[in-house]
């Protein structure tokens, strides 16, 4: 994403940045030229097929996760060591592995049942801290008619005041 944003192939990327990462991907980002806007904060969310083993907790620990595969390349988590792995790189593949495999993914919780179906739901993770959710743009380039349609929409998708019936779970505007 950074890459993509800083060679200008892309105009707009999307990332998070936790206590973990944010020193080191500020660093990057400045270095690239980039700016980050932030969007919201965040809770970490364990992504689990509504089906799997731990579905019907309330909050989840690392602890009860050990048992199970580890999933999704750009994983809040991604250097925890667990006994399975399978890195995958697009939602759908993730998506289908954690409905097959009873696997888990962490991410920030947002979900959306007409985008993702209803076979995935998000439980909070217990005692992680937050993740700024944001988007990165090259401090050369003006965000062009398209992109700012695009940020409008998601700033609109992210506040369920604006439409009724779409959840961000556990998040507050920052």
């Amino acid at each position: 994403i950074i890459e993509d944003v800083a060679r200008m192939r892309s105009e707009i990327g999307l990332l998070f940045l936790n206590d973990f990462n944010e020193t080191v991907l500020r660093k990057i980002l400045k270095s690239n030229g980039l700016e980050f806007h932030l969007l919201f904060v965040a809770r970490p969310h364990v992504f689990i097929s509504r089906r799997h083993p731990l579905a019907d907790r309330e909050v989840i620990t690392n602890e009860e996760l050990e048992d199970y595969s580890f999933y999704f390349s750009e994983e809040v988590f991604s250097v925890s060591e667990r006994k399975k792995n399978i890195r995958v790189r697009d939602r759908a593949t993730l998506f289908n592995l954690l409905i097959g495999l009873n696997g888990y993914t962490v991410c920030s919780g947002v979900i959306d049942e007409n985008l993702n179906g209803k076979d995935i739901i998000a439980v909070p993770l217990a005692d992680e801290n937050e993740m700024k959710i944001g988007y990165i743009v090259h401090q050369k380039n003006r965000i062009s008619r398209l992109g700012t349609t695009y940020l409008k929409a998601l700033e609109k998708y992210l506040d369920p005041k604006e439409e009724p019936g779409r959840e961000c779970l556990h998040m507050r505007q920052e």
